[in-house]
């Protein structure tokens, strides 16, 4: 029996440490559900920021405001990755997961209950800001922990595979929020969304986190953390992780940081800003422009399981080049097309959404695979979460900025241009890690890199 009481010989296989596929399936599990929680707040918060606005920040820069509580969870990123990374890697990762999913889902429903501006004043809006502050700060754990506990638990040669449910959970997330939010709008009335109707969406969140919170705590850790403490290479303090990762791992980090900044600055072009540019620069209708947003999302979770499973064959820096390569090349024509009509627009995005999927189904087999299992969740948290902060969360700002500056729709296809040109640069130095174990205290797919990412950084 293991500590938490589940009985760590179901599926076991001595002979290579990996799991018996029922205990896989529960791990995907465990990592989707809470993946799948966050991005579902994200989507119903940006999708409801009308009914955010009447409720919380009623004024001339009410929507404004509203905007910048949303950003706020983006800035509180960093600092929970720091926290909670080091953390993950000193006493696992199921025990941070527990905690992160609960404060996320309980953060969610209580949006969903604070009282509006008109029933107790100033105090709605801090509230609110508090709440996200709560949500930034969890969503900083949570990611990398998921990535992380995914790609441990996964076989080496299915890592791909396995780990791209965990981005299926973002697209269900998101889409999710986008279902419900269009079922609201069209069984209430304007004036029963705006009253009330808008707290039902955040009040699902918390039914979600518990579902994710039963998963994960039937869970043991995963094998590799666990061979980690068998072996006594677990570091003996949360800071010894985070001081050793600085120390000797910049290389990794940087590299991480420059592939997550093409990363994020597409998935939230795609999956957060695309509908107020289709609304705003494309004059379709917000219901219209859900609606294309929603296709397209369908369609990457159909196929994102191909993207992941591919990689395991050809590896994860092909499928990388692929997709930056082409969407650098595509970029301009498909804002093009979209900018062509209800029609044109649902294929445009759908294009630019299957050309991004090589990156978005791979992210958990890449990224957690880049760093040594003993410092693993803090490099993925910290790196991922800071660029995500700086990057990821101002995506619609500065487009919108941009379109507005220059008058040209098409700019956004430019940002989206260079953001693959920094991606394409820190691959160049990324180790191919496809197949490769990522156990023990070495970087995964290096020959004698060990300790010495300083190395590695220069060469």
């Amino acid at each position: 029996m293991t500590a938490n009481g589940n009985d760590s010989g179901e599926g076991t296989a001595p002979q290579d440490g990996e799991v018996s596929t029922k205990v896989l399936r529960r791990a995907v599990g465990a990592s989707m559900i809470g993946n799948a929680t966050e991005w579902y707040d994200y989507g119903v918060y940006a999708y409801l920021v009308p009914q955010l606005t009447f409720n919380f920040f009623p004024g001339k820069y009410g929507v404004l405001a509203t905007l910048l509580v949303y950003a706020v969870s983006f800035i509180l990123r960093p600092l929970g990755g720091i926290v909670w990374g080091p953390i993950g890697d000193r006493f696992g990762r199921s025990t941070v997961m527990s905690i992160t999913i609960v404060l996320m889902a309980v953060g969610t429903f209580l949006v969903g209950v604070v009282p509006s501006h008109a029933t107790i004043g100033i105090w709605a809006p801090i509230l609110l800001i508090f709440l996200r502050v709560v949500q930034g700060f969890s969503t900083g754990g949570e990611y990398g922990g998921a990535a992380t506990f995914m790609a441990e638990y996964a076989p080496d040669k299915k890592r791909g595979f396995w780990g791209s449910f965990l981005e299926f959970g973002t697209l269900a997330g998101f889409s999710g929020g986008i279902i419900v939010t269009l079922i609201l709008n069209a069984s209430l009335s304007d004036s029963a969304m705006m009253s009330w109707g808008w707290r039902i969406p955040f009040l699902i969140g918390l039914p979600l986190g518990l579902v994710g919170l039963y998963l994960r705590l039937r869970m043991e850790d995963t094998p590799v953390f666990r061979e980690l403490q068998d072996n006594q290479e677990v570091e003996l303090k949360a800071t010894g992780a985070l001081r050793d990762l600085f120390r000797n791992y910049p290389g990794p980090l940087l590299r991480l940081f420059g592939l997550v900044i093409a990363l994020n600055i597409a998935d939230y072009m795609l999956l957060t800003y695309m509908p107020t540019y289709m609304q705003g620069s494309l004059g379709l209708s917000g219901t219209s422009a859900d609606i294309v947003v929603l296709i397209g999302q369908l369609v990457m979770m159909a196929l994102i399981w191909i993207a992941g499973a591919t990689s395991d064959h050809v590896g994860r820096k092909p499928m990388w080049w692929f997709s930056m390569i082409g969407l650098f090349i595509i970029a301009i024509p498909c804002f093009w097309l979209m900018g062509q009509g209800l029609g044109w627009a649902i294929l445009g995005f759908t294009v630019l959404g299957l050309v991004f999927l090589p990156q978005l189904g791979t992210i958990s087999a890449t990224f957690p695979a880049m760093f040594p299992a003993h410092v693993r969740y803090a490099g993925m948290a910290i790196s991922y979460n800071v660029s995500t902060a700086i990057f990821g969360g101002t995506t619609a700002f500065v487009n919108d900025a941009l379109v507005s500056a220059t008058g040209s729709r098409i700019v956004p296809a430019y940002y989206l241009m260079a953001a693959m040109v920094i991606g394409m640069i820190a691959l160049i130095k990324v180790p191919e890690t496809a197949g490769k174990s990522i156990r023990g205290r070495e970087v995964p797919g290096t020959t004698g890199e060990g300790r010495s990412g300083i190395h590695n950084l220069s060469t």
